[in-house]
């Protein structure tokens, strides 16, 4: 008895101490975690129906020169091909076909590099997203956009280097890239139009049973970017039949001004300032008034 307690003793030792040895050689392996000198970051911007994804390192200035020749011993030497950040090659990714800065570009993700110089940057969309700092295993075969910008100066200095988007509008956008004193930017210009217009065709002119919403949509559509405007009138009229909603209302009353129908727009303001005001919303009793108020003025009534 007391050597089956032995052996039995003996055994739970060796599991304990292989266990401890187990964790002890794990811990050894695990990697302590620090912050990153230059961060990840990842900025999204929807331009008309298309997502724009770029993913990038953000180095510092830290005292440095950032961009210059080949005296001034800058991180980004004019002239030669840069990354467009640190670590690895920042990319950017399109959701539909775009046109950047003129140029066809397909759906996909990208390498973004630059070029940068005194007077101009050389901008590159390339194929590739892996070269990271080895800018000198590029290859230009692999390009899918190439085109040339104007660097200009910042009125404030950029400590951390930034790309973000800007003068964004429903079809188009800048992607600006800002480091130090420095900036540039491109342009990206989704094709909202034919999108939007095949939804219509299907969702209204080809669907005799298109709901008000749709119908409403798609004369707003044709109001803004001055579409047949008796057309939108028309989707309009028939949303507002089915479901008169005091913004769609107020969609008829802008057409019919835009149409210079005054007497037509009086009307349909007034309805939709009747409706809102039910609702409770102030600020489209105070855009009907104005309507009315305008109209009224121009048609002399």
């Amino acid at each position: 008895m007391i050597i089956t307690s032995n052996l039995k003793s003996s055994r739970l030792l060796g599991s304990t101490l292989l266990v401890s040895g187990l964790l002890l050689a794990s811990a050894a392996q695990a990697q302590i975690s620090t912050p990153a000198a230059s961060p990840k970051s990842t900025v999204m911007q929807r331009v008309g129906l298309t997502d724009i994804t770029i993913t990038y390192s953000r180095p510092g200035v830290k005292g440095r020169p950032v961009f210059g020749d080949s005296t001034t011993k800058a991180i980004v030497p004019f002239g030669q091909r840069w990354r467009t950040g640190a670590n690895n090659t920042t990319s950017i990714k399109f959701s539909d076909d775009v046109m950047v800065e003129g140029k066809k570009v397909p759906a996909g993700e990208y390498g973004l590099y630059t070029i940068p110089g005194k007077t101009s940057w050389v901008m590159v969309l390339n194929k590739s997203t892996k070269q990271g700092a080895d800018v000198k295993g590029f290859k230009d075969a692999d390009d899918v956009a190439r085109f040339t910008v104007k660097p200009y100066a910042l009125a404030n200095k950029v400590e951390t280097f930034t790309i973000g988007f800007s003068d964004i509008t429903p079809a188009t956008a800048n992607v600006e890239i800002l480091w130090d004193k420095t900036g540039a930017k491109f342009k990206v210009m989704s094709d909202v139009d034919s999108k939007v217009m095949a939804q219509i065709d299907e969702k209204v002119i080809k669907n005799s049973s298109a709901s008000a919403n749709d119908m409403a949509a798609a004369a707003v559509y044709y109001y803004d970017n001055n579409k047949d405007l008796k057309q939108a009138l028309t989707w309009i009229q028939k949303a507002n039949e089915k479901d008169p909603k005091f913004w769609n209302v107020h969609t008829e009353a802008k057409i019919r001004m835009k149409m210079k129908d005054y007497k037509g727009a009086v009307t349909a303001a007034e309805q939709s300032k009747k409706l809102a005001t039910e609702a409770k919303n102030t600020d489209y009793v105070k855009l009907n008034e104005g309507i009315i108020a305008d109209a009224k003025k121009a048609g002399k009534m």
